[in-house]
């Protein structure tokens, strides 16, 4: 079995950070990421609040830079999907479908995921008219009328890109006011094809082969109404990934993993950094500052604990 010094679960900006921080002080460093680059991060299209951009950047730009990085300094990566944490003594070992490894430090940096909207259709449509992320989709949308659900930074700020390409953007809020901080909100009441779908929900999607129509309702007065458009993009918050665990690590009742102010889990010797753990803010400013803070604390705990250096 392979041993490392840190082995970092997930590669987005907390991820990242983690390992170029880690490698970057001659630990031996391993990052295991399934799925592509940059987490939630890279599906992004601009991100206009990272500082030393003042332009902007694009979330696969950004991702990609931070990778490179990383790697720069010798972190290791590995495409895998992690499946499980076992504590043995005061080593912890990471089992993947690709084999399992030893070290002496973990860091979770496994993020969040789209919450479903859980209304009829959903996931019928999925890949077919229905999706979760503007960037990865919007350009199949050239011309049509499409529809976004949600009333956060995320949703509106999709809203806004996707209006690049689709002929109008309908954004559906359960509320009469967006919650997206106010520059995003601004943009997105100033856009000409922008409407809204104020105090409403989805009851249903429908379609033959492909979203055609969505039935929303009116929360305020129960009435419903047909909208025809041939996609729509949901944005209703995250669920955190930590099913994996398995109850190894203390989590809280929404499933995302409390820490002190070090980055440290109630189990010594894991971390929990970015948008797995309990926090207020989930941006990639914060997240790359938690990657930065557990390595830095991983390598005074291994000095501590393992005589590392």
């Amino acid at each position: 079995m392979q041993e490392y010094d840190i082995i970092i679960v997930g590669a987005g900006p907390a991820g990242l950070t983690a390992a170029l921080y880690s490698a970057r002080s001659k630990l031996k460093t391993l990052y295991i990421e399934k799925l592509s680059t940059g987490g939630q991060a890279a599906t992004t299209d601009e991100i206009e609040n990272y500082p030393g951009f003042p332009h902007g950047v694009t979330g696969p730009s950004l991702s990609a830079q931070m990778e490179e990085q990383a790697k720069r300094f010798g972190a290791e990566r590995l495409a895998a999907k992690v499946e499980k944490l076992k504590m043995d003594g005061d080593l912890r070992i990471v089992c993947t479908n690709k084999g399992d490894f030893r070290a002496k430090v973990v860091i979770i940096a496994s993020g969040a995921a789209p919450k479903l909207l859980g209304c009829p259709g959903e996931l019928k449509f999925r890949a077919r008219g229905v999706s979760y992320c503007a960037t990865c989709d919007a350009a199949f949308y050239e011309g049509a009328n499409v529809m976004v659900i949600g009333g956060g930074d995320s949703a509106v700020e999709e809203a806004n890109y996707l209006t690049k390409f689709a002929d109008k953007v309908t954004l559906v809020h359960r509320r009469n006011s967006l919650r997206a901080t106010k520059v995003v909100q601004d943009r997105a009441l100033a856009n000409p094809k922008m409407e809204f779908a104020w105090n409403s929900v989805v009851e249903e999607i429908e379609g033959e082969d492909v979203v055609e129509r969505v039935i929303l309702k009116d929360v305020t007065t129960g009435e419903k109404r047909t909208v025809e458009v041939e996609g729509v993009f949901i944005y209703v918050g995250l669920e955190p990934n930590t099913d994996w665990l398995e109850g190894q690590i203390e989590t809280d009742e929404h499933g995302y993993i409390p820490t002190d102010d070090n980055m440290r889990t109630n189990v010594p010797g894991v971390y929990a950094i970015g948008d797995v753990r309990t926090k207020l803010l989930r941006q990639v400013v914060t997240a790359a500052a938690d990657g930065a803070i557990a390595a830095f604390h991983a390598e005074k705990y291994m000095e501590s604990k393992f005589d590392h250096k």
